[in-house]
């Protein structure tokens, strides 16, 4: 049998599909205005933030590509009616200004825990989508006194996580092929300069195509509680899922001793982008796992 897709192919048509889900999908976002919002000075750039609600805090964490509207919108108002939501918008993305600064899993990392501290949070719950997911690995494990509990959302700590197709799929990703997208709109409804927008996807490429890990050792070190959410069809490798969730103490018999701190929720029927889209889903699992 032939192959349908090319690799480059293959991840461009997860784009569009991307792209037809969240262009179809409704954001309460738009209602629900911040009761803060700002920018961090921290590592030479201003890092945007948005705060919701009162309570204990919350960092989210964005995909690549994402504003905290796109990501967030659905799940803020939720969120926020007991908790202080503080949403993130990491370099170049959204309302954060493009910058020159090479990218990587640690620097992003340090920048969320500069914006926590501008904000005065000495600890908070952090919980990542996709990208967010993999510098919320990091933050943890180069400062795990400062995250109370991890929510991970389909991502992994490692570039291994990701299936095959996935990772090779980025060799073929195009700038181009993100104009004229939703994704565009997003990014020139806010960015304080939509003049970078080529540089940014540019630098957002060559950011995807430099493989990382935060390291077995250190994921299996994390003294705080994981929540691990996953679809079961969103690109992760499952196998290499559940080494991650036993590293963390879970892939146990719960009958024959305690229950694991850690939890892992797959999905059925969901791929990397319809996840997010299960609002009532996730802010489910979240409220059990973050009480």
């Amino acid at each position: 049998m032939k192959t349908l897709f090319k690799t480059p192919d293959l991840l461009k048509t997860i784009l569009l599909i991307a792209i037809v889900v969240i262009t179809a999908s409704p954001s309460n976002g738009q209602q629900n205005k911040p009761a803060e919002s700002g920018y961090a000075p921290v590592n030479g750039i201003k890092v945007y933030y948005e705060v919701y609600g009162e309570g204990k805090p919350l960092v989210l964490l964005h995909g690549a590509f994402y504003t905290i509207e796109m990501n967030w919108g659905q799940l803020i108002p939720e969120l926020s009616k007991t908790r202080k939501v503080i949403a993130i918008e990491m370099q170049g993305h959204g309302h954060t200004p493009f910058s020159d600064r090479k990218l990587d899993i640690a620097t992003l990392a340090s920048d969320v825990e500069g914006v926590m501290n501008y904000l005065k949070i000495d600890s908070a719950d952090v919980a990542g989508y996709s990208m967010g997911g993999s510098v919320a690995y990091q933050l943890a494990a180069k400062s795990p006194k400062r995250v109370r509990r991890l929510v991970i959302i389909s991502s992994t700590y490692k570039t291994s996580g990701w299936l095959p197709a996935i990772n090779s799929g980025f060799k073929g990703f195009k700038p181009d092929f993100f104009d004229n997208t939703p994704i565009k709109a997003a990014y020139d409804a806010v960015a304080p300069d939509k003049t970078k927008w080529r540089k940014f996807i540019e630098q957002m490429i060559a950011f995807a195509g430099v493989p990382f890990n935060v390291g077995d050792a250190n994921i299996a070190k994390l003294p705080m509680p994981v929540l691990i959410i996953s679809g079961d069809n969103d690109g992760l490798d499952k196998v290499e899922l559940m080494k991650t969730y036993q590293l963390l103490g879970g892939g146990v018999s719960a009958d024959l001793g305690p229950m694991p701190k850690s939890h892992l929720a797959i999905v059925p029927a969901q791929g990397h982008v319809s996840l997010m889209q299960q609002t009532k889903i996730i802010s489910g699992y979240l409220e059990d796992f973050l009480k």
